[in-house]
């Protein structure tokens, strides 16, 4: 349940979130995990920060050892948040890359100014398609139809298009 005195002070958090957890080599925070965890490759150690939810990490990356040389350094607030950041920032350019390999434009010169031809893939597990459409300078629709999901797409495949009138084109 959500205290209305919490959200009108700016916080939101609710007493159904996973309570925080602040130990050496474990931290539980703002949605994250953070597991200090012997690397099995050396002598080292790894820490693996996991998104709640998630049931493998984001981000593995090397753990600096304690004054002993044996143990690893404890976990802290400071070092918690810039793991936070840097996997947030991992997942982020994830997304990026992923959305970039299924949303592809470019601009084709025409008379009276620009068309953008756009494919969007449509990942369907069974049947998966793409979709690509022409849109002029004001936001006007002037295209649209399905083609396969591997449609070989480049700036010169869209300005033949554009330059024929938008043909119906072989599904493949």
């Amino acid at each position: 349940m959500i205290d209305p005195a919490a959200v009108q002070a700016g916080d939101t958090a609710n007493e159904d979130a996973a309570p925080s957890i602040q130990e050496d080599r474990l931290w539980a925070d703002k949605g994250w995990t953070a597991k200090v965890i012997k690397n099995e490759d050396d002598e080292g150690w790894a820490v693996a920060m996991t998104p709640d939810g998630e049931t493998e990490p984001a981000l593995v990356g090397p753990w600096t050892m304690g004054r002993d040389k044996k143990n690893p350094k404890p976990l802290d607030a400071n070092a918690f948040a810039t793991l936070v950041k840097t996997a947030s920032e991992v997942i982020m350019r994830h997304e990026q890359q992923a959305f970039a390999a299924l949303h592809k434009s470019t601009k084709v010169a025409v008379r009276n100014g620009r068309v953008k031809v756009l494919l969007d893939i449509v990942p369907d597990e069974d049947e998966p398609y793409a979709e690509l459409s022409a849109i002029d300078d004001a936001g006007e629709e002037l295209a649209r139809q399905r083609v396969a999901a591997n449609f070989r797409f480049n700036h010169d495949v869209a300005s033949a298009w554009v330059a024929a009138g938008y043909p119906k084109l072989e599904q493949s």
